[in-house]
């Protein structure tokens, strides 16, 4: 079958030629929009269960408890009576915090066909959430009936112990040895010895004492008086290499320790609410995606990726979330900056797309990558990330004044810069370009990183080295955030020196990449420099940087908004009339939310505020048709139809980390809020507010140690601001 006829294209895949089948890809066999899992995650653990709370799965699903790159377990079934019961409902916290799945028995009959218990009679409540490795579980069982019943609850279990890129569609030619559980009174553990010798396990314990146990099943047998109830707990722990093992707690225990932490840490941030009710669910809900996808590392809080497939520290996703958060809190930004510097590359190293002063794109921790069966255990091959990392440390540095941290991070920046110049411009013309150094790397390294995601205006695939248009949007913000960096360092010749870098770099990519006939930048110059003529949303993030000259950016903007381009849900990552345009790709024509983000910010940047809040209107539109309010990944490019919802893409994350943040940023961008260190204060400049909202409250925005509450009013065609609480020296002011 064709590659293309199979492929999901995504930040980890990698083939050996443009027409060879990718040796990494998410088959499109499950869909999750069919199922609509419920997510959990806390640390490195993750997972996914259906409405009822198990695991069933199917070819191509990613159901079941992962850690480290590893699904612990992979089958989780509750039946009563050995029938399979109803669902009631299946809702997770609005913080994300646990997962509860009501239940009732369907009609039962006897062996004879006699009906001996009506549906509707007994009810199940599955309580479940995630905290240090483990999966910790309360079942209550209460009988409504008017007399005394005798109910048989039986959960099965399994381990495939399979590796995070198997789920996702690898072939593995060897596996490593599954071993027989181990039963004991109460608990059984599940283990596997891989390839890597490395040894995981999987415990499942459980409170009371089942009536019947075995290496795949628990049976508990429950004499319900009338109004009557009883509690049966599981816990789920993980084992994974070279992992500490976190002690067993209760599940109350567990739960207020969670629950603690997750205060302690979204407490941090500014909240929202709004005159719109369903945008404070759809705010809400990205707050608490942002924050269940935080994971706590020695060097800060770190925004994983997203659920199911990048669940782990990707490079550019993070550094873009935390640009996109930086006003809310933060300490994100601060956490990435520090875990990024930590892992930057010192040398050349061709397997990992490795060398000095680049900034990780993507490190995973399973069996797969450990063997290097998959290059991703310490991978760099991103264009992109090391820019970004600069760029946002100067956003850093403007948003707190935190000259301490940004000082302690400075080598490293001047490594990151040092790349830019050297390795990334590999030809010297000032463009910053990529090829992978192996043939095990990803073919594109930008963010749209499918085989088949840089093309020219005929759909011919153009050949490396390749400057995508954006990368030279996030190296103009590099050049410049280096010399505010060195100004606030008392380093004046490091500043002109940088900012004339800037300058320079501007001049020479509006002559290169602007095409005066398609109104706006091109997608990418090839490896001989031709250009790739397509309209794509690349071009919107020239206004997010900057880059763009004044007078480019009437036409760039014309050229996004048209209909080929925006599709009335957001701009479509190449428009409608481009050679490989598809509305169900991955790159060729759908729409990514904190690709729209990015865009409307840069276009409030230049003053099109109409523009910008036609898109933030668009994606809060579609957030309405989705299931939690919660934006995915990404969504087809398909036309907005009066009274429909988009179409979703199958098998796109939910949630992920960029796209939970969208929404945040194009509220920002849209109220021209910022923070001012040195007043200290907080702006709004030309502030406006899209059509389905006329109040937005911000409570607990803070600067330079003080922090206000604001409210953001319409009033008649003007906007107004009005301080509601001030603590500390703080101003408000606004701009217009």
């Amino acid at each position: 079958m064709p590659a293309d006829s199979t492929e999901h294209p995504n930040r980890s895949v990698a083939v050996a030629g443009a027409g060879d089948v990718a040796q990494f890809y998410i088959p499109a066999a499950a869909s999750l929009q069919e199922r609509r899992p419920r997510t959990l995650k806390h640390g490195d653990t993750f997972a996914l269960f259906d409405h009822n709370g198990d695991a069933i799965g199917a070819p191509g699903s990613p159901e079941g408890l992962f850690h480290f790159d590893t699904r612990h377990l992979s089958f989780l079934r509750l039946t009563v009576e050995g029938q399979r019961p109803m669902l009631l409902s299946s809702t997770l916290r609005d913080d994300n915090a646990a997962l509860t799945c009501d239940l009732t028995n369907p009609d039962l009959f006897d062996q004879e066909g006699g009906l001996w218990l009506e549906h509707d009679l007994i009810h199940l409540r599955r309580s479940r959430f995630l905290w240090n490795g483990a999966c910790y579980e309360r079942l209550s069982v209460r009988n409504f009936d008017d007399r005394p019943r005798r109910v048989c609850i039986d959960i099965a279990f399994d381990a495939d112990f399979a590796d995070l890129f198997e789920v996702r569609g690898t072939q593995r030619l060897r596996r490593g040895t599954l071993h027989a559980p181990q039963v004991e009174n109460a608990a059984v553990t599940l283990s596997y010895t891989g390839l890597d010798q490395a040894l995981r396990e999987t415990r499942l314990s459980f409170d009371p004492v089942p009536q019947a146990l075995s290496g795949s099943r628990a049976s508990f047998t429950l004499l319900l008086k009338p109004s009557c109830m009883q509690l049966l707990r599981m816990e789920i722990r993980c084992k994974s290499v070279d992992r500490e093992e976190r002690e067993s707690q209760s599940f109350l225990g567990a739960l207020l320790q969670s629950r603690r932490e997750l205060r302690r840490s979204s407490g941090r941030a500014a909240s929202i609410s709004t005159s719109n009710e369903l945008f404070n669910e759809v705010a809400r809900r990205s707050v608490s995606d942002l924050y269940m996808l935080l994971t706590n590392t020695v060097h800060g809080p770190y925004p994983y990726a997203g659920i199911p497939w990048f669940s782990t520290v990707f490079g550019r996703d993070a550094l873009i979330t935390a640009l996109q958060t930086l006003w809310l809190d933060p300490e994100i930004a601060r956490g990435v900056l520090q875990y990024l510097a930590a892992m930057q590359a010192e040398s050349v190293d061709p397997g990992a797309d490795a060398e000095p002063g680049k900034i990780l794109h993507e490190m995973r921790h399973g069996e797969m990558a450990r063997l290097g069966e998959v290059p991703f255990a310490l991978y760099y091959g991103s264009v992109d990330a090391t820019p970004l990392f600069v760029l946002l440390a100067g956003a850093y540095l403007r948003r707190t004044g935190d000259l301490d941290t940004i000082r302690g991070l400075w080598p490293r920046l001047r490594a990151a810069l040092g790349w830019i110049s050297d390795h990334g411009d590999r030809d010297g013309d000032l463009f910053v370009e990529y090829g992978r150094l192996s043939p095990e790397g990803l073919i594109n390294q930008g963010w749209k990183d499918s085989r088949d995601s840089v093309f020219h205006e005929d759909g011919r695939l153009a050949a490396g080295p390749i400057a995508l248009a954006e990368v030279q949007a996030y190296a103009y913000g590099a050049w410049q955030a280096a010399a505010q960096i060195c100004a606030a360092l008392d380093d004046s010749e490091g500043a002109a020196r940088y900012a004339a870098r800037a300058e320079v770099l501007r001049d020479a990519f509006d002559a290169r990449f602007y095409d005066p006939a398609l109104g706006t930048y091109v997608l990418a110059l090839d490896g001989s420099k031709q250009p790739c003529r397509v309209r794509a949303s690349n071009a919107g993030h020239t206004l997010y940087t900057g880059i763009a000259l004044p007078e480019r950016v009437p036409s760039v903007v014309a050229a996004l908004m048209q209909s080929t381009s925006f599709c009335g849900w957001g701009i479509r990552t190449v428009a409608a009339d481009a050679a490989r345009f598809n509305p169900m790709s991955y790159h060729n024509g759908s729409v990514w939310p904190h690709d729209n983000a990015l865009i409307a910010a840069g276009m409030a940047r230049y003053g099109y505020h109409q523009e910008a809040s036609r898109i933030f209107e668009g994606l809060f539109a579609a957030s309405s048709y989705i299931d939690l309010r919660r934006l995915p990944e990404l969504f087809c490019g398909f036309s907005r139809q009066r009274s429909q919802g988009p179409t979703f893409y199958p098998v796109a994350c939910a949630p992920q980390a960029w796209a939970a943040a969208a929404p945040l940023l194009m509220l920002q961008a849209c109220l021209g809020l910022d923070f001012d260190t040195q007043e200290p204060a907080i702006t709004f400049e030309n502030p406006s507010l899209p059509p389905f909202l006329d109040e937005v409250v911000f409570r607990n925005l803070g600067v330079g140690g003080g922090s206000a509450d604001v409210a953001v009013r319409r009033s008649g065609e003007r906007v107004v601001v009005d301080v509601l609480d001030r603590r500390g020296p703080v101003r408000v002011l606004t701009r217009n």
